[in-house]
């Protein structure tokens, strides 16, 4: 007993060591044992006693006994907490070493829902971080990114709710249904990759911003470790980029919080070179009140390319004062009338010596040509200032003298030379247009929309509008795998209004309370316009059982859960549930976040939902109707 007095005192003057409750955290002092950390080694060295016990004499020379260390901790079961004592009585063990001592790259499904690739950071090792993360070693994942059974599928249409008898396809078999999926954003991405592989023309999410602040004010988890959030996008944002078409986009909205971060990893995905910009919103013009230091008032956008030298923008307007200035239209779109004279300096006749010719024009006006007519009007680019150029070369000039794009008009006995100039402005990087505050056509919009909701945030419709309005034709694909409260088909829909051929779109979303108000939205909007949306759901197993795990509100709950665990769920192969049942005493003594942790650990989490390879296993129930429409989803063929 005095050996370990004296080693959790040792170890104790590390705060690294101990939790927020001042135990010390075993698993943290395996880890770096196993690894040979000179800070636990050297604080092993100042105690004579651990000296004498945990080191050997090689020829002169101090060796760390690390199995020894190791099994005195473990076999003796010294500095456990009552978690980690508990844990190991189950016999979650591979090749007879616990989860926690392997050491080797691991895919891992947290308890807050997203993949982290295994390590302990400094970062990480001050927190007790590792109790929200499950690891799962390589070589147990078989079946989680495979595609997944579709259930509770349905159309929504502008006279009602109808089921789903077939879903919609072009020419050369690619889905031109506009899809609402409801299921875990990564699984979804990875159950449509085949099938929407290089189609998408814009990806627009708006994921949780990790700022730190009380999680309940936002639906999301947004007080992710650092590195977790760091992972949890990297693994969304690397299976998103193979969606993008060569010519397509992604715009991630972002707060300074994770900006530099999430700007460091969007780089290293999808290339430095193709990223376009970093656009700033002022969407609280107000700004925070009680804020210590600035008052944040922006947000930020951060877009790239697929290939930045296949990408462009569309030639549109997007502040509403330059877009009413076109107020004329044809079928090439709205445009104004603008002389064709450009009268700057580094356009001089000098600088611009092509650009320079005459133009004729006849007397009534009507006629517009480089010809030389002897009764027609001569031109040149020549003003009070000087001489300049023409806005174009003589054969470009040529080419466009067609139909109505020039005209002639005579003002203070001079000849003016107008052209068609089609709608487009010079895009700012900076967007402070009332139009993009979030309270009014954010939050309010959606309250007008749908009534009281305790949807926290949303965006700006007509800040996504704008986006698509840049970046999306007609008939193109966006997709959002950040659902949220739907503004993303909100603004598509928007946008619709005025395009005989519509954009499609794919929204991903697996929170119920998101998709209340999503599909509400969805009423709403489409009662009055020609657009109908295919609403999926991914068809759960095991996460059913997480879902309860993580609304059970004391142990009593929980104990039925694994009532229902053992007879229905699928648990881990090295599960020992007869031990499991044994020490259920020590169970109860969990505090109720232990119990929910290690509850979900048992779930083998490669099937959280149903996979498409085990669509006709009758452990897993398919129902005919399901079975149809997961085929018919998925192009398969009888």
């Amino acid at each position: 007993m005095k050996l370990l007095e004296t080693l959790e005192k040792t170890l104790k003057k590390e705060p690294n060591f101990i939790t927020d409750n001042g135990e010390l955290k075993k698993w943290i002092i395996i880890n770096k044992a196993q690894n040979y950390d000179e800070e636990l080694i050297g604080l092993l060295l100042e105690e004579k006693e651990l000296k004498e016990k945990f080191f050997l004499k090689v020829k002169g020379i101090t060796v760390f006994n690390q199995s020894l260390f190791i099994q005195f901790l473990e076999q003796k079961n010294y500095l456990n907490d009552s978690y980690t004592q508990y844990k190991n009585k189950v016999g979650l063990t591979i090749d007879g070493k616990y989860l926690k001592q392997r050491n080797e790259v691991a895919l891992v499904w947290p308890f807050k829902d997203c993949i982290l690739e295994g390590g302990q950071s400094k970062e990480e090792q001050k927190k007790e971080e590792i109790f929200f993360n499950e690891i799962l070693a390589q070589d147990e994942i078989t079946q989680l990114l495979e595609p997944k059974v579709i259930t509770n599928a349905k159309r929504y249409t502008a006279v009602g709710e109808k089921p789903l008898n077939s879903i919609n396809r072009n020419e050369k078999g690619v889905i031109t249904d506009n899809l609402i999926i409801k299921g875990n954003n990564l699984l979804a991405l990875y159950s449509l990759k085949n099938k929407y592989s290089g189609k998408v023309k814009l990806i627009y999410i708006d994921p949780p911003y990790n700022t730190g602040g009380d999680k309940n004010i936002f639906s999301y988890n947004n007080t992710f470790n650092h590195s977790s959030w760091l992972t949890f996008m990297k693994n969304r944002l690397e299976i998103a980029s193979s969606f993008l078409s060569i010519d397509g986009f992604i715009v991630i909205a972002i707060d300074h919080c994770e900006l530099f971060y999430l700007g460091a990893l969007a780089d290293e995905i999808f290339g430095r070179d193709n990223r376009i910009a970093v656009i700033t919103v002022v969407h609280n013009p107000k700004g925070r009140n009680q804020a210590k230091f600035f008052s944040e008032n922006s947000e930020y956008m951060l877009v790239y390319a697929k290939d930045i030298s296949h990408a462009s923008f569309n030639q549109v307007a997007i502040d509403d004062e330059v877009l009413a200035t076109f107020e004329l239209e044809d079928e090439n779109g709205k445009y104004r009338y603008e002389k064709y004279i450009r009268a700057r300096t580094v356009w001089s006749r000098q600088n611009r010596p092509k650009n320079w010719y005459p133009i004729y024009v006849s007397k009534d006006l009507k006629t517009i040509t480089t010809e030389y007519h002897k009764n027609y009007y001569e031109l040149f680019p020549v003003t009070s200032q000087g001489e300049f150029a023409w806005k174009n070369i003589k054969e470009t000039f040529e080419e466009l003298n067609t139909g109505d794009y020039f005209k002639a008009e005579l003002e203070n006995d001079k000849v003016i030379l107008y052209h068609k100039y089609y709608e487009q402005q010079v895009l700012k990087n900076v967007w402070t247009d009332k139009k993009y505050q979030s309270e009014f056509n954010g939050t309010n919009l959606l309250k007008k929309l749908i009534g009281q909701n305790n949807f926290s945030y949303p965006k700006s419709l007509y800040a996504v509008v704008d986006v698509i309005k840049i970046m999306t034709k007609p008939g193109d694909i966006v997709m959002d795998f950040f659902g949220g409260s739907g503004t993303t088909f909100h603004a598509i829909l928007e946008v619709n209004k005025d395009c005989e051929v519509k954009r499609n779109f794919i929204i991903v979303e697996q929170l119920k309370e998101h998709l209340d108000v999503i599909l509400k939205r969805t009423n709403k909007l489409i009662t009055n316009l020609d657009e109908e949306i295919v609403y999926i759901e991914l068809k759960k197993y095991n996460e059913t059982f997480i879902e309860q795990i993580e609304k059970a509100k004391d142990t009593n709950s929980l104990l039925k859960i694994w009532v229902e665990m053992k007879n229905r769920s699928f648990l881990n192969y090295n599960v020992d549930i007869k031990k499991q049942d044994e020490h259920i005493e020590d169970f109860q003594k969990l505090t109720l976040k232990q119990q929910k942790i290690l509850l979900c650990e048992l779930l083998d989490k490669n099937q959280l939902y149903v996979n498409l390879s085990s669509m006709n296993d009758k452990d897993f129930s398919c129902t005919d109707e399901e079975k149809r429409i997961t085929k018919d989803f998925y192009g398969i063929k009888e």
